[in-house]
């Protein structure tokens, strides 16, 4: 089995308030575009590789099976996106509060994290450059 791909589902009660986080800060565009009955349903954003959907709870719970649909508002999710320029991140998200203040971690990896407009969290990384010696 090969596997071609993987997306990440984050369900939220409209999707409208998350567009300018990932299209305007983070320069992805609309993949999948999905209308409900008054506002956008489910969409896709896509940037290179990287896919992230965002689906409304209505959605969720319109179309899927009872058990899916009634673990649909439990969330939030945490996205952990590894990037290649911290720095470009940290200028684009300048204004938003971090929930998780910049730190090298033990692992190795130099991040910080911040909640989109939807309350999901979402951590951006990139290695730490080793300490020359």
């Amino acid at each position: 089995m090969k596997v071609k791909k993987i997306t990440p589902v984050l369900l939220v009660e409209e999707i409208e308030p998350v567009l300018p986080f990932w299209l305007d800060r983070l320069g992805f565009t609309r993949a999948i575009e999905v209308p409900g009955a008054e506002k956008l349903a489910f969409v896709a954003f896509q940037k290179d590789s990287v896919e992230v959907m965002y689906q409304t709870y209505e959605s969720v719970e319109r179309d899927a099976p009872p058990a899916m649909a009634a673990a649909a508002r439990k969330g939030p999710t945490y996205l952990y996106l590894e990037v290649d320029s911290l720095d470009d991140i940290l200028g684009a998200m300048k204004d938003v509060e971090k929930v998780m203040p910049e730190r090298t971690a033990f692992y190795g990896m130099r991040e910080f994290a911040v909640q989109d407009p939807a309350g999901h969290f979402i951590t951006f990384a990139q290695p730490a450059v080793p300490p020359e010696h």
